[in-house]
């Protein structure tokens, strides 16, 4: 399993719009490409909120070619209609990891 992690920080002034815009629209878009299986989306605590919350949006590809394939064909497009909608009022930041284990209690 690959996770697809952005973390970004929203600025004050466009948290509330953005944060819907997110769940009804950007995430759905990129769970359409088929190139991931789910996704969990949050709210970071305890770090600074001065000039606006801070989100992390974890994607679950069940492969590295599937996460790939993401990169490929899909990033460059939802990324730009992120900026083309929001400008300048977020910084994202991505990473990808590999699932090791998972476990419940």
């Amino acid at each position: 399993m690959i996770i697809y992690n952005v973390t970004i920080k929203v600025d004050t002034t466009i948290a509330e719009a953005w944060l819907q815009w997110l769940l009804a629209e950007h995430i759905p878009d990129v769970m359409g490409s088929g190139c991931f299986s789910s996704y969990k989306a949050v709210q970071l605590l305890e770090v600074d909120e001065s000039e606006g919350p801070t989100y992390a949006i974890q994607y679950s590809a069940e492969s590295k070619a599937d996460y790939n394939r993401y990169i490929e064909n899909h990033a460059q497009l939802m990324r730009q209609k992120s900026i083309d909608k929001w400008g300048s009022g977020f910084i994202a930041f991505r990473s990808v990891m590999q699932m090791i284990e998972e476990g419940n209690r």
